[in-house]
């Protein structure tokens, strides 16, 4: 397989199936949830913490590979298609937000709704990442991701960014006087997905698109050479990350640049296993290949998750499964776990039917 530019990496779709999947299962963990399945509360990190920065470093793959097909030239269609896309992303983001309270009757919820949240941040991180790859030499990614990191960090240090407190935090502060307290979220001092944490998420997803690059850049090298060059990328990202931890402690509230480093090192490391594994030298099993369900309609099946979540919730389905879960399953955490992989049971039927039918959602 040494034309990387006719063949679709399957590996990548079985990556983001995995991400999706993952995030369904941490987002939807029913009262106590074992540790493991929780964000950290704020320096550190848990395997929660991995799945949507995984998203995000996947996204920028797809970016390279999507935008390539029209050699990266800026012509009207294609910018009109970048910015039409982010608009629904974040639409669909604030959409989710007001359901959540409209289904409780609180239809006119404008004053008190958030205006952040993970929609909000893959779409404005798509759109400087697209408009990035549209206008700019793409020999200056890294030198970009650099640039973004140390204002990032200068921003961190000099206003407080490590510090749990709202009240002096320049992060938590900047969204309160922009958007106001209502709209901004309140269980963590700093909003996860807040504006000035963006630029570190642009930085992020522009490592991803780095990686997109070295795998599909040079197609006369074959994509062996194109799959090492992403694990040496994932050892000196994890290794810069974690060299960082030392002044920069890893913080997913905050999106710290040690966060981004580690997180897309990782990322880029199972990525390219996964390209060796499935691309390269084929499995026999093939027991992977239940994630293209949740990988090839990724965006969808995590908004209707969504939605899901909010209506089980209303109408006491939750309650319904859990307690009869919990009847057979004595430990809280084994019960919270339990119920959460049914969930994602739940939202894999949907997205198999859609599979079925070869119905892809594209948002």
């Amino acid at each position: 397989m040494n034309n990387t530019k006719s063949k679709r990496l399957l590996s990548l779709d079985v990556l983001r199936g995995l991400t999706v999947a993952g995030m369904i299962l941490v987002n939807n963990g029913y009262g106590e949830s074992f540790e493991m399945l929780r964000h950290s509360r704020w320096n550190g990190m848990t395997p929660c913490d991995l799945v949507f920065p995984f998203f995000l470093f996947i996204m920028g793959v797809s970016c390279y590979i999507s935008l390539s097909k029209s050699g990266f030239t800026p012509t009207r269609p294609v910018l009109l298609k970048v910015v039409k896309r982010t608009v629904l992303l974040f639409a669909i983001g604030l959409f989710i937000n007001w359901f959540d309270h409209a289904i409780e009757g609180d239809l006119l919820c404008f004053g008190h709704l958030r205006l952040w949240a993970v929609l909000q941040r893959i779409a404005l991180c798509y759109f400087f990442v697209s408009l990035f790859a549209l206008c700019c030499n793409h020999r200056y990614t890294l030198h970009t991701v650099v640039g973004l990191l140390a204002v990032y960090t200068f921003i961190l240090l000099w206003g407080n960014g490590y510090a749990e407190d709202a009240s002096a935090n320049i992060l938590a502060q900047v969204d309160l006087q922009l958007f106001g307290y209502d709209h901004l979220y309140h269980k963590s001092p700093v909003d996860p997905e807040g504006l000035v944490g963006t630029i570190s998420g642009v930085a992020h997803v522009l490592l991803g698109f780095w990686c997109g690059r070295l795998l599909k850049g040079s197609p006369s090298r074959g994509m062996l050479e194109g799959t090492a060059k992403v694990f040496a990328m994932g050892a000196v990202c994890l290794f810069a990350g974690y060299l960082l931890t030392y002044g920069l402690p890893l913080n997913k509230r905050i999106w710290s640049p040690s966060y981004v480093l580690v997180t897309c090192g990782l990322c880029s490391l199972l990525l390219g296993l996964f390209i060796y594994v499935i691309d390269i030298r084929p499995c026999k099993s093939q027991c992977y290949r239940w994630l293209q369900v949740f990988g090839t309609n990724a965006l969808a099946l995590y908004v209707g998750s969504e939605l899901l979540a909010i209506v089980f919730g209303h109408l006491g389905i939750s309650d319904a499964i859990y307690s009869a879960l919990h009847a057979v399953i004595p430990g809280l955490k084994w019960a919270s776990l339990a119920y959460a992989l049914v969930f994602v049971g739940i939202n894999y039927l949907i997205g198999y039917m859609l599979w079925k039918r070869q119905i892809f959602i594209k948002l």
